[in-house]
């Protein structure tokens, strides 16, 4: 398996992504919303993910409550008052996300062949959301939450974490993600890496030849 994670062999461990490989987000709720409440387009986006805002979030120096408590005060001028940016802000926390069932079974068909974590840039309600989409009982695989471990990606601590919960040294990890800029952090530590972009390229690696 090369750096990039194609070739001969097969990873002794994965870690994994979450939001945009297994769970997945329809990104025109979040300018629905804007336009609902008169906003520009990426304004809430913009509200709720700009690096200040949201890095103390997903280290968990703040509770997901008190992010979006932040993220609300923030957007109580351009959306007229505070309780129309409360309002808007508990909305958007409802806004309903789906699991990928082709993903999902690959990851726990790996499960039964070599250790699996997702690592995940999250806040404090990543296990209520898991619990909620059945994933705390469907998947097979440790789930390694950066507002628990106190660093996010793409610090290179984040996935010598992971690797360490696994009880794998780095280098037999292959490490998937959607978001290229996650990659770098993963190869620092000696990880494969593999840029999620569809599940047929995440099951080539994953599923053994049958050659």
């Amino acid at each position: 398996m090369t750096e990039d994670g194609a070739g001969a062999g097969r990873p002794g461990a994965l870690v994994c992504d979450l939001d945009g490989v297994l769970r997945l987000w329809d990104a025109e709720d979040m300018a629905a919303l804007d336009r609902s409440y008169g906003l520009a387009a990426g304004t809430l986006a913009g509200a709720a993910f700009r690096e200040e805002r949201l890095v103390p979030a997903v280290t968990g120096r703040v509770t997901d409550e008190e992010w979006r408590a932040a993220v609300a005060a923030d957007l109580a001028g351009p959306c007229g008052s505070a309780e129309r940016a409360r309002e808007l802000v508990e909305r958007w926390g409802r806004q309903p996300a789906r699991v990928d069932e082709r993903v999902l079974a690959l990851l726990n068909a790996a499960a039964r062949r070599m250790p699996v974590a997702l690592l995940t840039n999250a806040t404090t309600r990543l296990e209520a959301d898991l619990a909620a989409l059945g994933l705390d009982a469907a998947l097979a695989a440790t789930v390694v939450s950066t507002a628990r471990i106190g660093v996010a990606k793409p610090d290179p601590r984040a996935y010598l974490a992971a690797a360490e919960r696994l009880g794998v040294v780095p280098r037999r990890c292959l490490f998937v993600d959607d978001t290229a800029a996650n990659l770098p952090g993963a190869r620092a530590v000696g990880m494969a890496v593999h840029h999620y972009r569809h599940v047929d390229g995440l099951r080539a690696l994953l599923e053994p030849s049958t050659g």
